[in-house]
């Protein structure tokens, strides 16, 4: 005996499964294209190595020239330059000598801004008939990092597998109590930054150093991340896809630095990149392989901070869910740690949903 036909499903909830992946991708055309599309300098901070007062004119001039595109100050010595580049403070400096004048750059900041800089002085010293030489400071590891994105890319397979992980958690074990489910991100958490890890490091030598500061980076940032899947889904159920591609892949990458620095991007990026949990991770591990003198204390609060958020958010529903399902949290409650383990067929509709989604 054949077994009955499916029932088609209700067009208000075809319409409902359709528009979730619909708005992620106007949500990624409006974060990668508005990040990325067109990279525009703005206030790139550069210096002009010399003293005396033809020093002081050619800075003028550049500002003039260049308008807040950059901010140009000037030092006293190639050393004083060099130390700014190596801290960060700078992203270049010019040395305006006479026959070939210098422009000193790190890669290793950014090759972006690097070849963004190099093209400007280029075009001004080609009007001045001046060759320019270009010294790299701070180069990438050019065996292991040679384009200057293995950190970047290490942080996208490190986000997609930990937003993955953290909605199967939220879905899988939605029957379970939240505590059990916030539990398994946090082994889940250790599994996949391990993993993730000893690809980039035993499997292709990805990484240009500070290998095992990465990884300890790594665990509380997919924590992070699984915890706010894990507090999404009782709060907004099968959106909770649409949340966290927003959150930590359309906001997330764009505003990290990775691509493109915020001071290439329009400003509401460069607002995110000074919170954002992605820029946190993607500053900090690169201060730790290419600039060991750079303190990462802030770079780190980031990715601390929304790891409370994200402690704060299963709080939040743990309360909702004590609410939604009273008799399980009354002294006794049949139903226990497995509190949602008899649904309502509405309730069950909806988890399938959430799966399908």
């Amino acid at each position: 005996m054949s077994a009955a036909p499916t029932p088609p499903l209700p067009i208000k909830t075809i319409a409902s499964h359709v528009a979730v992946p619909f708005v992620i991708g106007i949500v990624m055309a409006l974060c990668y294209l508005g990040g990325f599309h067109k990279p525009d300098p703005q206030g790139l901070r550069i210096d002009v190595v010399g003293s005396g007062m033809q020093t002081a004119v050619t800075a003028q001039q550049l500002q003039e020239k260049l308008g807040d595109k950059v901010s140009v100050r000037t030092v006293d010595s190639v050393d004083a330059a060099r130390d700014a580049i190596e801290r960060r403070e700078i992203v270049a400096a010019f040395v305006p000598d006479r026959p070939t004048a210098q422009l000193m750059v790190s890669t290793a900041a950014g090759d972006p801004t690097a070849v963004t800089v190099e093209r400007i002085f280029s075009a001004i010293t080609i009007a001045r008939d001046q060759p320019l030489r270009i010294v790299d400071v701070v180069p990438v590891d050019a065996t292991r990092d040679p384009s200057g994105q293995s950190i970047f890319f290490f942080l996208v397979a490190l986000t997609v597998g930990s937003y993955g992980t953290g909605i199967a958690i939220a879905v899988a074990a939605g029957g379970r109590d939240i505590r059990v489910r916030a539990g398994i991100a946090v082994v889940a958490s250790v599994l996949v930054a391990a993993v993730i890890s000893a690809i980039a490091v035993w499997g292709f030598d990805a990484l240009p150093g500070a290998e095992w500061e990465m990884f300890g980076l790594a665990i509380p940032y997919a924590l992070a991340t699984m915890l706010f899947a894990v507090g999404l889904h009782p709060l907004i159920g099968r959106f909770t896809t649409l949340a966290m591609v927003t959150i930590f892949v359309g906001l997330n990458f764009t505003s990290s630095g990775g691509v493109f620095p915020p001071q290439l991007q329009p400003r509401f990026f460069g607002v995110l990149h000074d919170f954002w949990i992605g820029a946190g991770f993607q500053e900090s591990a690169r201060d730790l392989a290419y600039f060991p003198q750079v303190g990462v204390g802030g770079e780190v609060a980031k990715i601390i901070g929304w790891l409370i958020a994200g402690v704060a958010l299963v709080g939040v529903a743990a309360a909702v869910e004590r609410r939604r399902y009273p008799e399980v949290a009354a002294p006794g409650g049949s139903a226990g740690r497995h509190e949602r383990a008899a649904l309502s067929p509405a309730a069950e509709e909806e988890l399938a949903e959430d799966v399908v989604a």
